[in-house]
């Protein structure tokens, strides 16, 4: 280990050994003499009246508080549906023991305490104002900080190593429960619970029959007072750099009443803190599910978007335009209506440079250096309407749609050290329009019925064009895949062009029936299909001088450079589980019955495929106590590939990436099991969780690919070999008083099978990450969160092994000085070590607020970006075919002033 890392060690040690004070330990039961697990011990300091320490009793009863020496305390003490107890002592240097012994009232005492978090079932509830010390802005300063709870390196929220599906508002929707949203945008001063909901299920009449254990979902509760106004914060700002001036626009405005609510969010700004990032808004799916999900069958419609290169941290200009709306409505106790609608525009422009090196070097393709120049406009518009009707307790309807709609561009300029100056534009206008009905019946307390449909309807138009130098007397390193392809060699470029077009329109719907045997027990009975239908056009030309179109004839794949395909999916399957809860275990054994057809047509050729198949399932859960679960999966999955594989005709990918289908291809099958713990103890401020899956794959389709150069050619097969992958991930977090340390871990293994230059080449990518981190929660003093990541990444292509090292330390550091001032900065330095080279780069950013005093309306900001002008980042990165060293150029150093208006 360096320096940074022995020191960043010896912090976290010396963070732990510091924290020692005087305990208080007991035991908390009933007049029955049982114990009570999960109550509430809160030390109120009676000198500063501020909340010292907090427990809960484990499964005995017993509860420990670290507690300051020589100081007078009050001891509260309570539990769900007893008389709260309420005690003083005064500590000296040693420990110290209570017993306490709750009694049932029927006028319950009120807890005047608000204890940090608190445990109702399968409910976790926070209170925010424990987690804050002034500094925070937004929802996600505080969620960051909640034990159990982290918000991932995509800016997701996760609950015991579990995504977070939904959040709420006061228990409706916030943009259709999308959690990036909320985190980046609810001003944290209105936040005053926030309740974490396990085993959440949206359909009430389903929750006891469906299992929902991965569901988890999150309600902010509005401070009292704040449940019918306007709050919200409109930020304006601006600034200079040496490439051009900066400016900022963001308001952030929302209405809440038991009725109906009202949320916009917009944003205008060329600094790059984009409230939706592109990626953002292309993984947002409206929450759709498809009813087929967990039925065994996975059938991919593909996807033909764009693939934009840059992500919008790295580019060097960014402007941003979002408008974003959100209501919902309920005209009376039967009837909710909800929607939303997000306008986002984008532009990008970014310069990268790249060093590749290709595969096993027995195969002899050469090594490449790529400079490249693009600029990318993106413009995005997603509308969601939603209705939900329930008359009775035992009916409900849900109907939703979601359209969207893209208007995207991408133009390079690309700089090759092996095919020299090529330009390179990609134009697509997309849109999609997806629907689900959903009915809910509840016959009588033993019979419910449940049936889903969803459908979608996807329009995909991408148009490419790429134009390169040539020599018409001269060889140039394209000459031989432009002869293949049939080209015009005796012009100066090669300027070819590609027209696609892919229609998808899939129906996927299921009936549920649930008997319920016993309060321990049920059985559930499910029919359902898939249907989907795809149409594949496309057509390869080159543009002459003259402006007319020449449709070349390729001189290998038969000649085919022309797509007319229609692909027809279907699956009707019948599936049966029965699910039975005895003492700590839970099993829900089951299987499905599926009688597949598939059909293509092309160039007049049929290729048909009827079968059956038997999917088994199984799921094993052990509650070993209450917080701490043991999970096993097992499924068998059949999987189904778009209709851009099967297509006999070529497709360019890319000017230097050329495929052609196999009409023939059949389906994969997957193997996949799971293993998942989770532990959550407040008793000792513990939380573990940790997952190990893995997946072998069987006839999974692959690629056989050849080089010309550095131009590959690829088609597809079903591969004999298995391929293989092995994921696990884990994560240990302790709270000690104001400290939290944690511990994260990951290793993942893949292995592909693939044939490159007509040879079998096995790639496999190794990849362990170490990630520990401490951060504090003081309420006077700075807090620092320090982090230091450490991952090797190993890839094997044949005889070539590579690996590089990322050693990455991070601190970030707040203050709330006098009451007035916050001030916010954070640091990286990442090193990436690639065999005998070393390349690394750094991030510096820092920010000072003034705010008068917690309730101002104005606050002001000076935020510096970059502060060490570092002008690019790097990046190394391994996939089956290559490994790439990057360089990418990233914003200069700038200062924006800022203004914030609180409502």
């Amino acid at each position: 280990m360096n320096l940074k890392t022995n020191f960043f060690f010896a912090l976290l040690l010396f963070a732990f050994c510091t924290n020692a004070q005087v305990e208080l330990k007991g035991t908390v039961l009933d007049t029955l003499q049982s114990p009570l697990e999960r109550a509430s011990v809160v030390a109120i300091n009676k000198f500063t009246n501020a909340l010292d320490a907090y427990t809960m009793t484990d499964d005995l009863g017993l509860f420990s508080l670290n507690l300051k020496q020589n100081t007078k305390y009050k001891i509260q003490v309570s539990y769900f549906g007893l008389q709260t107890i309420n005690d003083s002592l005064s500590t000296q240097t040693t420990g110290m023991r209570r017993d306490y012994t709750l009694r049932a009232d029927i006028e319950l005492d009120e807890v005047v305490v608000k204890i940090p978090v608190l445990i109702r079932g399968d409910t976790l509830i926070y209170d925010a104002d424990s987690y804050k010390n002034g500094t925070e802005r937004k929802l996600e300063d505080i969620i960051a900080k909640l034990p159990g709870v982290d918000i991932n390196d995509t800016g997701q929220i996760e609950v015991e190593g579990k995504v977070v599906n939904k959040l709420m508002v006061n228990g409706k929707d916030f943009f259709d429960g999308d959690t990036k949203i909320a985190t980046k945008n609810i001003p944290s001063s209105t936040v005053d619970k926030i309740q974490v909901l396990k085993n959440f299920g949206e359909v009430v009449q389903l929750k006891g029959v469906r299992n929902n254990q991965n569901n988890v979902a999150i309600n902010i509760k509005l401070k009292k007072g704040k449940e019918s106004f306007w709050f919200g914060n409109i930020t304006s700002g601006g600034g200079n750099s040496p490439t051009k001036d900066r400016y900022l626009l963001q308001p952030k405005l929302f209405y809440y009443s038991p009725k109906y609510t009202i949320n916009f969010i917009g944003d205008l700004n060329n600094i790059g803190e984009v409230a939706l990032s592109r990626r953002d808004l292309r993984g947002f799916g409206g929450s759709f599910r498809p009813p087929s999900s967990q039925s065994g069958t996975n059938i991919n419609l593909g996807d033909n978007s764009l693939n934009f290169l840059t992500d919008q941290s790295d580019a060097f200009n960014i402007e941003n335009k979002l408008a974003t709306a959100n209501f919902s409505y309920s005209p009376n106790e039967n009837l909710d209506l909800s929607g939303f609608l997000i306008f986002n525009s984008n532009k990008t422009t970014s310069k990268a440079n790249s060093f590749i090196q290709y595969t096993d070097a027995v195969l002899q393709i050469p090594d490449e250096q790529i400079d490249q120049s693009t600029t990318e406009n993106s413009y995005q518009s997603l509308v969601k309407l939603s209705a939900s009707y329930k008359p009775n307790i035992n009916n409900q309807i849900d109907y939703d749609i979601f359209i969207r709609t893209t208007d995207d561009f991408q133009s390079q300029k690309v700089v090759s050290s092996l095919i020299g100056n090529t330009k390179e534009l990609n134009e697509t206008t997309p849109y999609s329009i997806n629907q689900n009905l959903n009915y809910y019946f509840t016959l009588d307390e033993k019979n419910i019925f449940a049936f889903e449909a969803q459908h979608l309807f996807k329009n995909e138009d991408p148009f490419y064009n790429a134009v390169l130098t040539n020599d018409p007397n001269g060889l140039d390193a394209f000459d031989n895949t432009a002869l293949a392809l049939g080209l015009n060699s005796s012009l100066a470029n090669y300027n070819i062009g590609q027209n696609r077009k892919i229609l998808s329109n899939q129906l996927d719907a299921k009936l549920d029936y649930y008997h319920i045997i016993n309060t321990k027990s049920n059985l559930n009975l499910t029919l359902g299909t898939i249907l989907s239908k795809q149409e594949f056009n496309s057509n390869i030309f080159q543009f002459l001088d003259s402006g007319q179109e020449f449709d070349p004839t390729p001189n290998f794949n038969q000649g085919l450079s022309i797509n007319d395909v229609d692909y027809n999916f279907r699956d009707l399957y019948l599936g049966v589980h029965y699910r039975f809860r005895t003492g700590k275990f839970t099993f829900t054994p089951g299987f499905s019955i599926h009688a597949y057809g598939n059909k293509n047509l092309q160039n007049d050729t049929t290729v048909k495929d009827n079968f059956l198949r038997l999917l088994p399932d199984f799921e094993t859960r052990i509650q070993i106590k209450k917080g701490e679960t043991l999970t096993l999966n097992y499924s068998m999955q059949n999987q189904f590939t778009d209709i851009t594989k099967l297509a006999r005709g070529l497709v360019l990918n890319s000017y230097n990436n050329i495929q052609y289908g196999e009409p023939e291809l059949q389906n994969a099958l997957s193997h996949n099991i799971s293993l998942f713990y989770s532990s959550f103890n407040l008793f000792n401020y513990t939380n573990v969780f940790a997952r190990v899956a893995y997946s072998s794959n069987i006839d999974q389709i692959r690629n056989r690919t050849g080089f010309e150069n550095i131009i590959r050619t690829s088609t597809f097969f079903n591969s004999n070999f298995a391929d293989e992958s092995l994921n696990a991930f884990g994560r240990v977090q302790r709270t000690f008083g104001k400290i939290r340390a944690s511990l994260n871990g990951a290793f993942n293994y893949n292995k592909i099978n693939q044939f490159i230059q007509n040879q079998k080449s096995i790639n496999e990518g190794y990849t362990q990450t170490l990630t520990p981190g401490i951060r504090t929660n003081f309420k006077v003093a700075p807090n620092i969160n320090l982090r230091y990541r450490y991952s090797v990444v190993e890839n094997k292509q044949g005889s070539k092994e590579t690996t590089f090292i990322i050693k990455a330390p991070s601190i970030e550091f707040d203050a709330y000085i006098k009451e007035k001032f916050t001030f916010v900065t954070n640091y990286s330095y990442t090193t990436q070590e690639l065999e005998t080279e070393s390349q690394s780069f750094q991030n510096w950013d820092a920010s000072l607020i003034y705010r008068k005093n917690k309730d101002a309306k104005w606050e002001f900001e000076l935020k510096a970006s970059n502060i060490l002008n570092i002008d690019i980042q790097v990046r190394n990165s391994a996939n089956n075919l290559s490994v790439l060293n990057t360089q990418t150029f990233i914003q200069p150093r700038f200062i924006t002033f800022r203004g914030v208006y609180n409502l």
